[in-house]
């Protein structure tokens, strides 16, 4: 293909983008404007003119998105060799290359959300702290947050707004020396050590620049400071940084994500070339009009002016059911019409703000037997059985990974007791070892014959996996894994068929991930692979169901027919304990983002009542409907089908009855919760038929709302409130 035909069919401000050679280039690109078609033919046109394609590297944010990049600059002919990944992947590749620079070993552990949280607890008890005051999912969030910052452990006293967060402090080191002992990183790690080499690391980012001349950087907007400066640290020399993104589609500052890289790209690279994408090819003329007339709203953006020549199409639906379980029937009413009309079940996606609203839409649809998928990708990695399994292969892959040491050592049972543990523990405290090094000579344990056989025995297992993974491949390993620790078998026992099911499905993936890597691939190249899927990598267009996602989870995604559903004050927008501007302007944004995933149909829905996590309440309109334009509307208000005199809002005979049950919740009183806590009620209130109660929790101030009856986790304590710093 010869540079003219990749030129064919590009409109002007496309092949602009396309054909700009060197220097910094921001393409403001709106939804469905082409986007990763200039990307993919920027790449062929730059690996035909300017340079060679082992000098290029792309960069997103999921692996779909990049294994479909790859795909379109292979179509185009470009010869092997460009570099398509997303951040965390190319992190990942170059800390395992640079191990020594960065004070790793090539093996380290990538730990998920459980496996941090594992690592924090222990953490936390170093500093003899109480993990009810510190709780570790929360000690997690607020580490996460500064590493996003580019903030180490010694900097976070200046970065710290209170006494509560300096707290945190020995916290954070005690959490990354737990890290470095199991020679183990967490996700914002693998950002956080490159940025940082990239910009101490004269000669290695000297290297690097040389290796990866031109930059593309593809949604932009969605950078945090680490990626940021892992950008601009590769292109600090050649400035060869082409940006691709929308800053009307920045939706994940609730994780670090900095909407100004993007609006201030002008003022990092003054001689930065600016090409604006207006053209939709996605959507009809009446979605476009009404995303635009709701996102307008928003003050930090760069205008464009979006436009489509698509044929016209029906008008925006809007539609107010009584309450959600009318709203999920109509929705699965309309999916069942547009399926007996010709269409596929595939056309069609259901979005949410938050998982929570999914479970009656999927009653909905199971009643009138249409398939659906939920991208929830990741839980699949978070189920016992197939945690367990990878436990098995991380520990062989790492064997001072004491988070799967812990997790597997005696799963399932074996003989080797808790007790056993603790003493393999102590000691491997005391040498400085990690547990699996302790026990290649258990003589110093004192235990039985019998558990020293079981330890040799588990030790020999591991240093089995460990060969299989050498010698033959990694689904090889994953099956010696499930099948010689005895998983398969506990399985069988306990009749648990999904169990077996999911470890066959994992094994299909190893064995995918060896047919695409014929040359030999590696047990920790896998494990990385695992690590880093993301919720929408699970998604199947080909699958023949209706899909069902989050609106973050909706990003890069498009359908025919498009239904949003909970389009209410508090749902969306999201209702955050503050109710700040910029909260205000990302809602919008997502809301903007859902919408034009749509090309031929769009739907958005409310009720007048839901429940939600247990809490019944009447409903308000979101603000969001207001900012539609009337003349692309069309608006249907759907009766009431309850009994007359039927009140679901607030059941005054039941919430009397609630509230003497909980006679002794009262304002001022502390709680405990297993997650967040020490903390004070602060409101009561009856809710539908129970009682809700507003909490504050000491730990970080936030003010958090439970339905008592639903909260399991929640217990009052017997003193009073004396000692409470409010």
């Amino acid at each position: 293909m010869g540079v003219e035909e990749l030129l064919e069919g590009l409109t002007e401000p496309q092949k602009e983008a396309v054909t700009h050679a060197h220097g910094p280039l921001l393409i403001l690109a709106g939804p469905g404007s082409g986007k990763t078609r200039v990307i993919t033919h920027r790449t062929a046109y730059l690996a035909r003119t300017v340079t060679e394609a082992r000098h290029i590297l792309a960069l997103t944010f999921t692996n779909k998105a990049a294994n479909e990049m790859a795909e379109r600059i292979r179509h185009l002919a470009v010869e092997p060799g460009v570099t398509c990944c997303t951040f965390h992947s190319l992190c990942a590749r170059l800390l395992r290359t640079y191990a020594d620079r960065a004070g790793l070993t090539p093996n380290f552990s990538i730990f998920d959300q459980a496996d941090q949280t594992a690592a924090m607890k222990l953490a936390v008890q170093r500093c003899e702290l109480s993990t009810d005051n510190y709780p570790p999912a929360k000690m997690v969030e607020a580490v996460s947050q500064a590493k996003n910052d580019m903030v180490l452990p010694e900097d976070y006293g200046q970065y710290a707004r209170d006494w509560s967060a300096r707290s945190i402090i020995p916290i954070y080191q005690a959490y990354q020396k737990v890290l470095a002992e199991q020679n183990a990183l967490d996700f914002d790690d693998l950002l956080l050590k490159m940025a940082w080499l990239l910009g101490e690391d004269a000669e290695l980012r000297d290297q690097l620049q040389d290796r990866y001349r031109f930059v593309l950087v593809d949604e932009y907007q969605d950078t945090n400071h680490a990626q940021y400066l892992i950008a601009r640290g590769l292109a600090l020399d050649h400035e060869n940084l082409c940006v691709t993104g929308d800053p009307d589609q920045s939706i994940y500052g609730w994780r670090g994500a900095n909407i100004h890289n993007i609006l201030e790209f002008e003022e990092d690279f003054p001689k930065a070339k600016i090409v604006r994408l207006e053209k939709n090819y996605r959507s009809t003329p009446q979605i476009l009009a009404a995303a635009d007339a709701v996102i307008r709203h928003n003050r930090k953006r760069k205008h464009k002016e979006l436009w489509t020549d698509n044929g016209s199409g029906p008008p925006v639906h809007v539609i107010e059911a009584d309450d959600a379980q009318q709203e999920a029937a109509l929705v699965a009413e309309t999916i069942a019409e547009h399926i007996e009309g010709g269409g596929k079940y595939d056309d069609v996606a259901v979005f949410y703000r938050i998982n929570a609203l999914s479970r009656l839409i999927e009653e909905a649809l199971r009643k009138r037997h249409i398939p659906y998928q939920v991208a929830r990708g990741v839980s699949f990695f978070q189920r016992k059985e197939v945690k367990d399994t990878l436990a098995y292969l991380r520990l062989a892959a790492n064997p001072k990974d004491r988070v799967s040491f812990l997790r597997i050592v005696n799963v399932p049972t074996r003989g080797i007791g808790d007790t056993t543990v603790e003493r393999i523990i102590e000691r491997a405290d005391e040498a400085g070892l990690s547990p699996l090094e302790i026990l290649t000579d258990p003589s110093g344990l004192r235990v039985s014959a019998h558990t020293g056989e079981r330890i040799s025995w588990f030790v020999g297992l591991i240093g089995e996996i460990v060969r299989i993974a050498a010698d033959e491949n990694v689904s090889a390993a994953v099956r010696h894994a499930i099948l010689h620790s005895g998983l398969r078998a506990s399985w069988s026992q306990a009749k648990d068929d999904d169990a077996a099911r999911n470890a066959d499905e994992l094994i299909a993936d190893a064995a995918e991930y060896d047919r695409d890597h014929p040359e030999g691939g590696s047990l920790v190249d896998w494990l990385q692979q695992v690590s880093l899927m993301s919720e929408v990598d699970s998604v199947d267009p080909e699958m023949g169901a209706v899909t069902l996602m989050t609106l973050h989870a909706a990003k890069g995604l498009e359908f025919n027919r498009v239904f949003i559903i909970g389009v209410e004050d508090g749902l969306l927008p999201y209702r955050r304990q503050e109710d700040r501007e910029a909260d205000m302007e990302e809602e919008r944004r997502l809301c903007f983002v859902g919408m034009t995933r749509a090309r031929q149909s769009l739907t958005l829905t409310c009720s007048r009542f839901r429940v939600v996590r247990g809490r019944g309440s009447r409903s308000s309109r979101s603000v969001f409907l207001a900012e539609l334009p009337r003349e692309q509307i069309e608006w249907l208000s759907l009766p009431s089908e309850r009994v007359p005199g039927e009140n679901r809002g607030y059941d005054e005979a039941a919430a009397e009855a609630m509230a003497t049950r909980y006679a002794d919740w009262q304002c001022g009183r502390l709680v405990r919760h297993e997650d967040y806590g020490l903390g004070k009620i602060i409101w009561l209130r009856p809710a539908g038929r129970g009682v809700c109660a507003g909490i504050r929790f000491k730990i970080d101030g936030s003010e958090r709302t439970f339905v008592l009856e639903q909260a399991a986790k929640l217990q009052l304590l017997e003193y009073d409130d004396s000692g409470w710093d409010s």
